[in-house]
């Protein structure tokens, strides 16, 4: 039996947990294909998942990794779309973090000729959760005004140069004069260091009332963000790093007739990703085949050094995405 390198979790805990193990190479099942990787994709959910906070879904692989890019290996029973040596990435609940993954067929995308492949392994977790939460259904329109929180992460940057590529007016927070810095390159109008001033007030300097917010930060931002909203605002949650139970004043929310929502994107069927890919292929792809948008590299490191990735994504100074290669 073929076998491959795989990171395994020896035990719940920090990124020491982490260590290079053996385990046979998947099939490709009906509606699949299998993908030797180049490189995968860090995101939180896996520091959490190896801290024994957020296990994978129901039928999911155990193992990390939730975005890989690389090349088609093998096809299932009823895949047309694809064919061995295509240049994919692909969405995973899991697997990434391995020489070859699974992957439904309709969470693929191929891999622009402007992108290097190792580095489109940055792109489909941002993708997917930028346009699930964002633009499908549409709850940014042209000429809006959008505050990102964490501008300088994964998301946020993605978020940043989607929006600015759609004509939305754009500011986001971060937590350095650098990453802010790095913010107002991607296109933001503003950007504002929390740790040295109040990003709230700087928001409601920028514009009368923002349209909307994509927070990932949670806890104490939840009634800042209530304020800085504009009439008929919308607040997006896709993490909660400072805390997910908040306190919400009703009144503000009725009297501005504001809308809080929010989402996960890895427990969704497979059937609600592929009209998400499908979309995000006709609307968005062409704008990261023209190079408008495109993937934001921090660091890239071996499968061996999985445990420095870790590491460096929980220091928080990062810019952008952190890649493993295999």
């Amino acid at each position: 039996m073929a076998t491959m390198r795989i990171v395994e979790i020896a035990e719940f805990g920090g990124a020491e947990v982490l260590r290079i193990a053996e385990a046979p190479v998947p099939h490709a099942g009906p509606g699949g294909v299998v993908i030797r990787a180049a490189a995968a994709g860090l995101n939180r959910a896996d520091i959490l998942q190896r801290q024994g906070h957020y296990p994978p879904p129901p039928g999911a692989s155990p193992i990390l990794g939730m975005e890989v890019a690389g090349r088609v290996a093998e096809t299932g029973p009823g895949v047309t779309e694809w064919k061995p040596g295509d240049a994919v990435c692909a969405l995973l609940a899991g697997g990434g973090y391995a020489e070859y993954c699974a992957a439904p067929a309709g969470q693929c995308l191929a891999v622009p000729d402007a992108v290097p492949l190792p580095e489109a392994a940055a792109l489909p977790e941002a993708v997917f959760t930028v346009w699930a939460n964002l633009f499908e259904p549409p709850c940014l329109q042209p000429g809006e005004t959008f505050l990102v929180q964490g501008g300088s992460s994964g998301v946020g940057s993605m978020a940043i140069q989607v929006a600015r590529v759609f004509g939305i007016r754009v500011a986001a927070t971060a937590g350095s004069g650098a990453k802010c810095d790095f913010c107002l390159q991607l296109g933001c109008e503003r950007a504002f260091n929390y740790r040295e001033e109040d990003w709230a007030e700087g928001a409601r300097a920028w514009a009368a009332g923002v349209d909307v917010i994509l927070d990932m930060v949670g806890g104490d931002y939840f009634p800042k963000n209530l304020q800085v909203l504009a009439p008929r605002g919308r607040l997006v949650y896709i993490a909660y790093a400072r805390g997910r139970n908040v306190t919400a004043d009703l009144a503000l929310i009725m009297g501005k007739r504001l809308t809080v929502t929010g989402s996960t994107l890895r427990g969704r069927p497979v059937a609600e990703k592929t009209a998400l890919r499908d979309s995000i292929r006709r609307r968005l792809w062409p704008h990261l085949a023209a190079g408008r948008v495109r993937p934001v590299i921090d660091r890239i490191f071996p499968l061996e050094q999985v445990a420095e990735a870790h590491r460096r994504m929980e220091s928080g100074q990062h810019i952008g995405k952190i890649l493993l290669t295999m």
